[in-house]
């Protein structure tokens, strides 16, 4: 971790990945991580993607026989790129820029908000029902889902919210907490 903290120090901070065991992820973080992964690839074959495609562009329908030899160099080092070590690193990054996505999609969400109730007093509109607005703005502070679920912290947050404002002290708790 020093050492990443070495590389980016005017970077945003990062969360570290949660553990080592591969925790499942949706369909659409899994596609993001192949995304990265395969940048990650390209990027350490990018002379041989490019002598590929310099001959590809000088032959249009015969690109398959004359650019035989370049397409099997660069697949070769394609193939000997992507090795399981790349695709975790790729995961690790993906875990690490957490935060940034959440900022990113809280920014988005505050610039929506803001030019609705823009274009509501422009036309004349009226108010969104402040109920609404507040649970919108609750579903902004929630945490990304990984592995179907929310952070441990922000579960936990929860239901010592719901318990501790239930009422009647604590003597019914202990039945409930037995059932589960």
């Amino acid at each position: 971790m020093a050492a990443m903290a070495a590389q980016g120090g005017d970077q945003a901070p990062r969360l570290p990945m949660p553990s080592r065991n591969p925790l499942p992820l949706s369909a659409s973080q899994e596609a993001q991580v192949r995304d990265i992964f395969y940048d990650r690839v390209r990027k350490m074959c990018a002379p041989e993607i490019k002598a590929f495609a310099e001959c590809a562009m000088n032959h249009t329908l015969t690109a398959g026989f004359a650019c035989r030899d370049t397409h099997r160099v660069m697949n070769g080092c394609m193939k000997a790129h992507a090795t399981q070590e790349v695709h975790d690193a790729a995961r690790e990054e993906w875990f690490s820029q957490r935060l940034q996505r959440a900022r990113e999609r809280e920014r988005k969400a505050r610039r929506k908000a803001e030019q609705e109730a823009f274009l509501r007093e422009w036309w004349g509109l009226p108010e969104k029902d402040r109920e609404l607005a507040r649970k919108e703005m609750e579903k902004l502070g929630r945490g990304e889902r990984v592995g179907g679920f929310a952070a441990a912290a922000a579960r936990r947050g929860g239901r010592e919210a719901e318990g501790g404002t239930g009422g009647g002290g604590g003597g019914g708790g202990g039945d409930k907490e037995g059932g589960r």
